[in-house]
This record gives structure tokens, sequence and C-alpha cells, in this order.
């Protein structure tokens, strides 16, 4: 079996093993990490072999830091990093590259018909009807869109929302309420098989699913990086967050909104959090724009989602496509059946 996995700002690491009467055998660990002393890597291959081929990622990172000697040097990977790739090649795990990835951009739609489209495409790629996609989203009017289990009256101002022309909307995965207007934000979906992130625990899958944002903006001078679980930032302040979600259909839904260009003072108004998320982006005033992508790089939004695009092509290869009638009709019916009902909106109230 083999198994690989792409440490988020490290070393490539890679392992060979084979599962004989249900335990590991004859592992070899290999991979463009650093490791010192040289014969540390004879430690952690004898570590993972004859462990349980059932052992989860907490045993395998254990059994390795327990075999390393005291004055091992690790740099790009970690015990933990060599546990997911070990649980990778078990679970036949895939690579970026093992897929022919398309492009949906735009059109702008509706808030709700967003929520609902993000359903439709991951199911279809769950169920093999479209290639692995990435979608860049546009938005026909302003939204409030809270994370699944979050509590409407605890979020949002209804009042000051209405006001606005702000529709609220819940989407499928969990997270936290974002505050959205046309051109002010660069929201993105992937929808991937669960093989790409398979062996993974969401903390690792959300860094490895974005890694290739963080390249797309440490290119274009902004000093970005992943902190865990969900967040994008730089030295200056948070620019997004990440929101998830593992359908049982056998695909993976991952979702980004980054700030471009904000109403700080509208967020505060319409979000009853507003201010703990000002301060999070580096704002000190509610009454400065929240505008990290702006301020860091002085590129147009367009030109900023076109090196991320170009980006994710250098890296994995991407070709165009589009939202299918038949995804659209089943997304419309999702959005009467479900993300427009109040029993969705405010099953948390």
């Amino acid at each position: 079996m083999h198994g690989e996995f792409k440490v988020p700002g490290g070393k490539l690491v890679v392992v060979d093993l084979d599962v004989v009467d249900g335990a590991l055998a004859n592992v070899r660990l290999a991979g463009d990490f650093f490791l010192e002393p040289d014969d540390a890597l004879d430690d952690i291959n004898r570590a993972i072999t004859g462990l349980s081929a059932d052992a989860d990622a907490a045993t395998i990172a254990a059994a390795v830091r327990g075999a390393l000697p005291a004055d091992a040097l690790l740099l790009g990977f970690s015990p933990e990093a060599v546990a997911t790739t070990v649980r990778r090649a078990l679970h036949k795990a895939t690579g970026w590259r093992d897929y022919e990835w398309q492009l949906i951009q735009g059109p702008a739609f509706d808030p709700v018909l967003q929520m609902a489209l993000d359903q439709v495409l991951a199911e279809e790629v769950g169920a093999g009807n479209r290639k692995p996609t990435l979608r860049i989203w546009e938005w026909e009017k302003p939204a409030v869109v809270l994370g699944s289990f979050q509590s409407v009256k605890n979020e949002v101002d209804l009042d000051n929302a209405a006001k606005y022309g702000l529709d609220v909307v819940r989407r499928i995965s969990g997270g936290g309420a974002m505050f959205m207007e046309a051109g002010t934000v660069i929201t993105y979906s992937i929808y991937a098989p669960s093989d790409l992130v398979q062996g993974m625990s969401f903390a690792d899958s959300y860094a490895f699913l974005d890694e290739w944002v963080i390249i797309a903006l440490k290119s274009l001078g902004i000093e970005a990086s992943y902190v865990p679980l969900n967040d994008i930032t730089s030295p200056t302040g948070k620019i997004g967050g990440a929101a998830q979600k593992r359908l049982g259909v056998g695909a993976v839904l991952h979702h980004v909104t980054m700030s471009y260009d904000m109403n700080g003072e509208r967020m505060v108004e319409v979000l009853r959090i507003g201010r703990e998320k000002i301060s999070d982006k580096g704002v000190v005033s509610a009454n400065k724009r929240v505008d990290p992508l702006r301020s860091q790089t002085g590129l147009a939004r367009a030109e900023i989602i076109d090196r991320m695009v170009g980006t994710f092509r250098g890296l994995y290869g991407l070709t165009p496509s589009e939202i299918t009638p038949a995804e659209l009709s089943r997304a419309q019916i999702l959005v009467d059946e479900k993300f427009a009902t109040p029993d969705w909106l405010y099953r948390v109230p």
C-alpha cells in the first residue's frame, strides 16, 4: 500500500507498506523532509512495523515519537504527519493530481440558491456525475451566511439586516457567520471525493485543502499562513475563514470566504459579534474597511481571483465547466424544500 501527505507549509511524506495478518509490515518511509540523525528513519520504520492495521493516528504518532532518539530533529514533518500518511495508505487515499479538476466561475446567484448549489454540486461529485470542481462564487445580493449550528438570534440583528437588505441564510457546514456583499469578498468552494482527505483529521484536511490559496496569496506578496482550525491570516490580521462538510455520499465540501473590502461599520451593526470579528481582522475602528486583500495587494478583486485560479491550475490542472441545467434545477428544488424554509433557517433559533 502507498500513501502520500504533503504537510501544509512543510514537506512531502511518503510511505509504502504491507498488511500481513492484520499488522503493518515492510514499512518504508520516504520524502523530501529533513531528519537527523540519519538512522532515525530506521527507528521510525521499526516503530510502525507490527502495529495493528486498525491503529488510529494518535497511536501511530505516539509509537513514532517514542522511538525517536532524544536528539532527533524533524524539519518539514512530524510524527503526526507520519501517522496521517500511514492512515492514507491504509485507506487508499488519492492525491490532487489523481483527478481532472474543473472550474466554475460565477454566475451570481441569490444567496439561498448558493447554499443549495453547494450541497448539489458536492453530491454530484460524490455520485460520480461531476468531476471534482473548484467554484468561485459571485453574490447577487448581500447576505449573512450562518453556520449550520449557529443561533439566529445570537448572531444576527435581524432589524438591521432588513434595513440594509441583507438576506439571512444557513449553510450545511459548521463554523461562524459570514457577512457578504457583492464585490467585497472572495468566496470559493471545493467539491472533491472523500478519498482526497482519507486518513486526515478535520484539522489536517482544512490546511491541506487550502494550501494552494496560501501559495497564491504569497505570490501576491501577502505573508499568508494557516492558523488551526480554519483561519487564513497574515501578520496584519485575519483574511478569511474556512468551513467543511463531509457528506455520506462520498464527497467533501470545503469552502472559504476571504475579505477583500468589506464595510466594517455595517458588519458590526448586522452581526452581534461584529466587534470581535473586526478586532480579529486587525481593525481597531468599526468605521474602517475590513480590507486585508485589497490593502495588502493593491490589486483589483478580479486580479486576485485570476492569480488564485492560475495557481490552482498550475498545481493540479483545471478546465472550464458550468453548472448544468439539471444541477440548477435540483438546487432550486432544494431551495423550496429546505434552504428557504423557516425550519432550516431557525433550526437553531
